[in-house]
């Protein structure tokens, strides 16, 4: 089987997490590589069970999953990833029969790569998902953080499966944020969302609200769920 890595002039990128989820040395040296090369951020597994394990940890911003795996089908792990997160996909294969392709495309992949296939074809593949418009998690899909988790539609937050009772704005200030993990948000740009953009007030009444929220959910945490970025303002810490 020839691979070739190919790089070339990649773009960089930053704060992008990629996961693969390759069984095969050649490829994960490969794709981890080129990957690492153009700036991203990149975790590797072999199995659906240890994918599983890594996308609770942190769920990725992209998967480039092969499909003949160990212990499963990529494709039944496809589905699963589409359940809980809008990731973008990258099915790899050297299975070449249109029925993979089609019923990837149908369990949520958003594209399909051959094997084999160049480093600079990967990142380029990579690089065009990103730009396409989607933002934040799926919509009204939980939202898994290691073990805090925010459903949107039921409005409940649960820490290692305990419920926390949130206030209203504590729970739209979490939900906010955990809609755009990777965003940092000014204490203005939270009042607009949450008060709405016809308050008047401090802005440091953000403050206040953070450090309640904070003392809910990171109770006998390590850290904290809610990240402060100096003369900013606050993200999710991922």
């Amino acid at each position: 089987m020839s691979i070739t890595a190919e790089c070339g002039t990649l773009t960089t990128v930053t704060d992008t997490d990629v996961l693969l989820v390759e069984d095969a040395p050649e490829y994960i040296r490969l794709e981890t590589d080129v990957l690492s090369d153009a700036g991203y951020n990149v975790r590797s597994v072999t199995t659906v069970a240890d994918a599983l394990v890594a996308m609770t940890a942190a769920m990725p911003d992209v998967v480039v999953l092969d499909l003949g795996l160990p212990d499963g089908d990529g494709l039944d792990l496809c589905r699963s990833i589409r359940e809980h997160s809008n990731a973008y996909v990258i099915v790899v294969s050297g299975r070449a029969r249109e029925v993979d392709k089609l019923r990837g495309f149908r369990l949520g992949a958003d594209d399909f790569l051959m094997k084999p296939f160049s480093g600079r074809e990967l990142v380029a593949r990579v690089e065009a998902l990103l730009r396409r418009p989607r933002t934040g998690q799926a919509e009204g899909l939980p939202r898994v953080f290691g073990e805090l988790v925010l459903d949107p539609h039921s409005r409940e937050v649960t820490v290692a499966g305990a419920p926390v009772d949130l206030t209203r704005i504590e729970f739209d200030l979490l939900e906010t944020m955990s809609a755009n993990p990777r965003r940092v948000f000014t204490r203005q740009q939270l009042l607009d969302k949450v008060w709405g953009q016809n308050w008047f007030g401090d802005d440091h009444v953000v403050d206040v609200h953070v450090a309640n929220l904070r003392k809910k959910i990171d109770a006998g945490a390590e850290k904290s769920w809610v990240r402060t970025v100096r003369g900013v303002g606050y993200s999710m810490a991922l």
